[in-house]
């Protein structure tokens, strides 16, 4: 969620108009983390409902619909990719976008299948942390999107350093297999994510990080 709401702002910034859509439906985080209050709810125009633009991104998530900010999504799969393509298509009127980014639930269900199986989807980008525990559940990502024939435009290497109070970077997680990953299926790092106060800090505050810095 963190390079989802992250990578629609900077794209809005660049002046593209931009969709983010919540697909972890489980745990909709991109409200709170796009700053969209849990009484904000999206207009609705001959049927259709709006997204809510916040930073510059057209917002879709399903936490706009829940009762209670901590109300648990309990539902079966089939439900899951029934709400997937009404946000996706069928209730919601996104407009005219350049690009539309979609943040994925972990793992390799039915979000995903839905959403292949729904609209063409230009490319993958699997976010992992370096070490190999995490590197596995990423190759499961990138040869489910390969069989899907979905182009995997690369990696994003989450909690990839800390960085001190005084610029100092330190590695967390040995590297070694992230770099398993990028020679196995020749695809590139596309960039890192350090730890970093502000970031977690922006997050929680609803301005992402390369809004506020």
């Amino acid at each position: 969620s963190t390079v989802s709401v992250n990578l629609a702002a900077s794209l809005a910034k660049q002046g593209l108009k931009v969709g983010l859509m919540d697909a972890d439906i489980y745990g909709p985080s991109v409200a709170m983390m796009m700053g969209i209050g849990h009484g904000d709810r999206p207009e609705v125009l001959e049927e259709k409902v709006l997204p809510i633009e916040k930073h510059g991104v057209q917002c879709i998530s399903i936490a706009f619909l829940l009762s209670e900010a901590n109300t648990p999504v309990i539902w079966r799969g089939p439900m899951v990719g029934k709400i997937i393509k009404q946000l996706l298509q069928d209730d919601v009127n996104w407009g005219k976008l350049d690009v539309m980014v979609i943040d994925l639930p972990p793992g390799t269900g039915d979000a995903q299948l839905t959403l292949v199986q729904s609209v063409p989807i230009t490319g993958s980008v699997v976010v992992t942390t370096p070490q190999k525990l995490a590197a596995m559940d990423a190759t499961r990502g990138i040869e489910m999107f390969t069989q899907l024939q979905v182009p995997v435009m690369g990696i994003v290497e989450n909690m990839s350093k800390f960085i001190a109070p005084d610029g100092q970077a330190f590695d967390l997680f040995p590297r070694d297999g992230i770099e398993e990953v990028e020679k196995r299926y020749n695809v590139p790092t596309l960039g890192s994510v350090p730890i970093q106060p502000s970031v977690a800090n922006q997050g929680d505050a609803g301005t992402p990080e390369v809004v506020a810095n």
